[in-house]
């Protein structure tokens, strides 16, 4: 809870490293501050390419990672994380980019925007509206209309017996609007899900949201609540509802909610989409960091690092650390 992030809970590390951990080997470290632990690096090593590699727990379907800690010992174990691994490489994903300073040191591969609202500073719903353009104002309000005018409403999964039923809506909508071109819910990643989403619905976690016309699911909207704050992971829509602007609708009504139970955030996640940056009243980053002690792991580091900008530099770095 300290963290600050959902990402970094025990729940997601140990049921990530059961479907995906088992061809390394956890390298868990604590680092203390006189007699009391003040932060975890949940690390482990793989063998790779002739390089033994570290890399963080619960990489590759978390939007967020890092030392487990508190905000006043993250820069500390950040340090302490790049200085006392002893692989041939580390990579670290997806760390908050305002603590990548000089000091850490190691080559940034990449930064990725991480937008969000902070409700906190926004105050109410209306009065987050009032500060948007009136044209902003005017499509959340007519989109809401014209869904309730259609026979759409939201629904909120709250009962274990109703979800695997609403995961099955879920996969089949994502599926619908993004087919093959998203791989989030592809294969080993699907049955990740559908265990968390039931863990996070017993911790109260969970956010499952679905609009229903008729009773039949047309978008459905997947996250997460902690720590006071919302997190929007990943969503579907029915494309034969796309002149209804459903999948807006529901993300807004979402939003609504946070906002009347008084969260913190919202936090869209990672990605620079220009509907993200619409909403959004401020973007972090995140950055993916790699510390390389053998010059065969530096050399790949300058490689991935020169082509980091091209969709074929990361897959080309994915390949050698195996995903």
């Amino acid at each position: 809870g300290r963290s600050d992030n959902v990402f970094s809970t025990w729940e997601w590390a140990e049921l990530w490293w059961r479907h995906f951990g088992t061809r390394g080997s956890l390298a868990l470290a604590r680092i203390r501050v006189g007699d009391e632990v003040v932060a975890v690096l949940p690390l482990y090593t793989a063998r790779r390419t002739g390089l033994r590699i570290a890399r963080l727990v619960g990489h590759g379907v978390a939007d967020q990672l890092g030392p487990v800690c508190d905000a006043e010992h993250f820069e500390l174990a950040l340090g302490t994380l790049a200085q006392t691994h002893h692989a041939d490489l580390l990579l670290a994903e997806r760390l908050p980019s305002e603590w990548l300073t000089e000091a850490v040191g190691g080559s940034v591969l990449r930064d990725e925007a991480s937008p969000m609202i902070s409700i906190s500073r926004e105050g109410e719903w209306e009065a987050y509206l009032g500060r948007r353009s009136a044209n902003f104002r005017q499509q959340v309000r007519r989109r809401a209309r014209k869904v309730v005018g259609a026979g759409v409403r939201f629904r909120l999964v709250s009962e274990r017996a109703q979800l695997p039923t609403a995961l099955d809506a879920l996969f089949a909508l994502h599926r619908a609007r993004w087919g093959e071109r998203s791989q989030a819910f592809a294969g080993q990643r699907e049955r990740f899900h559908r265990e968390f989403a039931a863990i996070a619905l017993e911790r109260h976690w969970l956010r499952l949201w679905m609009a229903e016309a008729d009773g039949h699911p047309v978008a459905a909207w997947y996250g997460f609540r902690f720590a006071d704050v919302d997190y929007f992971y990943q969503s579907g829509r029915d494309p034969s509802w796309d002149r209804y602007r459903v999948g807006a609708a529901l993300l807004e009504h979402t939003m609504r909610d946070a906002f009347a139970d008084g969260m913190r955030e919202y936090r869209l996640l990672r990605g620079d989409e220009a509907y993200k940056q619409r909403y959004a009243s401020e973007t972090r980053t995140v950055g993916t960091v790699a510390f390389a002690r053998r010059a065969a792991a530096r050399g790949l580091v300058s490689l991935a690092r020169g082509l980091s900008r091209a969709h074929s530099g990361r897959a080309l770095l994915r390949r050698a650390v195996g995903g």
